[in-house]
């Protein structure tokens, strides 16, 4: 006998586009939870460089995954995958509607697709040399050699990306196989939800890009300097250390730039992401985009709530008064930050 199958939402695409914001008014629609789907968000103590959404925004809905992990702390596409798994089913055990929420493609993707990454292969010996090649030869040598062995993989990672580079290469050397491939071998099993995706992008890509841009001025404001110079005192924590949002003021405490040139250094990786975000989205077909310069946040709401409760088959109510979320600073919106291959 099939198992009833889960309903989820999944609000994605590029940071600072405003999933969260939808995501909780749906939520508040749809007796719904969020379930931050955000690779860098995962970490305590770091709220304004990842800009993890404030208790205020959060307007009473439940967030999960959200600033639980210390920054030493090892995390995989695995562990999410498992633990946001249990999270979902205790929120459908509460009677309510798990709402992903997040621009970690992989994060979303593995988890609602269901792909099981428990038997992909691991050589340490292998993964060490690779290390020490990226450390001494530096990244480009790995991710060219990537490129001529899995294109697709390669087209979607940066030098900043060496742990990401690493994998791929060894599971590349391990398997004979892509990335793509592989991933699709381990969908051995069906996904137990059935996921309505949202997409949220802009036809005029230089608004998103302003929004962006304005909002790395609302996060100096708050405090990001002192964030970031406790974390890169922080002894270890390499991972952390090389996410968007800290590294490029790091320079800056070195005495190497000024502190403009750092801040424009993190308007230019964040856009560059952006663009990286929806590349990585696009491929699903599943997702109804939604062009959110050319509708108001009513209209919006509208929109996302049909498409939900026809797809979900859900009901909700029309005339519900006004959600009461407060209006975004451009320092507290969510700001994915896709990490992973």
């Amino acid at each position: 006998m099939q198992k009833e199958m889960i309903p989820v939402i999944a609000v994605v695409g590029p940071t600072a586009s405003g999933k969260t914001e939808l995501a909780i008014r749906l939520a508040q629609r749809f007796d719904g939870e969020v379930v931050s789907a955000d690779s860098m968000q995962i970490y305590r103590g770091l709220p304004i460089s990842t800009a993890q959404p404030s208790q205020e925004e959060m307007c009473g809905v439940p967030h999960h995954l959200l600033a639980f992990l210390d920054w030493d702390k090892p995390f995989s596409v695995a562990d999410y995958v498992t633990l946001a798994g249990q999270v979902i089913r205790e929120i459908r055990a509460r009677g309510h509607l798990p709402i992903v929420v997040g621009g970690t493609g992989l994060y979303v993707s593995s988890l609602l697709h269901n792909i099981s990454f428990s038997e992909e292969p691991r050589d340490n010996a292998l993964r060490a040399e690779l290390e020490q090649r990226a450390q001494q030869e530096g990244a480009l040598i790995l991710l060219e050699e990537l490129r001529s062995l899995d294109p697709e993989t390669a087209a979607r990672l940066s030098l900043r990306d060496v742990k990401r580079i690493v994998r791929a290469l060894e599971l590349c050397r391990l398997t004979g196989k892509t990335m793509a491939s592989l991933r699709e071998e381990s969908r051995r099993e069906p996904s137990p939800y059935q996921a309505c995706w949202i997409g949220l992008t802009y036809a005029d890509r230089s608004l998103l890009y302003d929004r962006i841009n304005r909002r790395v001025g609302v996060m100096l404001e708050n405090g990001l300097l002192d964030e970031a110079r406790r974390l890169m005192e922080f002894p270890g924590a390499a991972t952390v250390k090389q996410a968007i949002g800290c590294k490029e003021f790091f320079p800056c405490f070195r005495g190497e730039c000024s502190l403009e040139e750092a801040a424009d250094r993190l308007r230019q990786g964040t856009r560059r992401y952006a663009k990286r975000q929806l590349t990585w989205f696009r491929r699903e077909e599943a997702i109804h985009w939604i062009e959110r310069d050319r509708v108001s946040d009513d209209l919006l709401l509208q929109e996302t709530s049909s498409i939900v409760a026809k797809e979900l088959s859900i009901r909700y109510n029309e005339e519900e008064p006004d959600s009461g979320v407060p209006e975004k600073s451009f320092g507290n919106q969510a700001a994915e930050r896709e990490r992973e291959v």
